[in-house]
């Protein structure tokens, strides 16, 4: 067994999200160490937050404000974020953004109030 994996994003099925639209990569690897995901944050996306999962974003594109535990944070091209579990966080502004879930993304630790 190899012990990498190469994946392609424009090759990869977009789907919905609570925050736009994402194309997620290495998500279906057996050692869920991390996944890799490029999202195109919609105007407003979906207040949520994961109990287990952290992730860090990476804005290439656009500007806006990220809402974590209650603060607006302004981001811009170039900004980081890394958010714990139980931040409860969304992304506010048309955004192109890079999201490393670790543990890899796992659809059941997603809640929603």
């Amino acid at each position: 067994m190899k012990k990498y994996r190469v994946s392609h994003f424009d090759e990869l099925e977009t789907v919905n999200c609570p925050c736009g639209t994402t194309r997620r990569a290495f998500i279906d690897d057996p050692d869920k160490i991390a996944s890799i995901h490029m999202v195109d944050i919609k105007k407003d996306s979906e207040l949520h937050y994961h109990k287990k999962m952290t992730e860090i974003y990476l804005i290439l594109e656009g500007e806006g404000h990220m809402e974590l535990d209650g603060e607006l944070i302004p981001v811009r091209k170039d900004s980081t974020i890394l958010i714990k579990p139980g931040c409860r966080h969304r992304a506010i502004g048309k955004m192109k953004i890079v999201n490393i879930p670790v543990p890899a993304f796992d659809p059941n630790d997603e809640y929603f109030d």
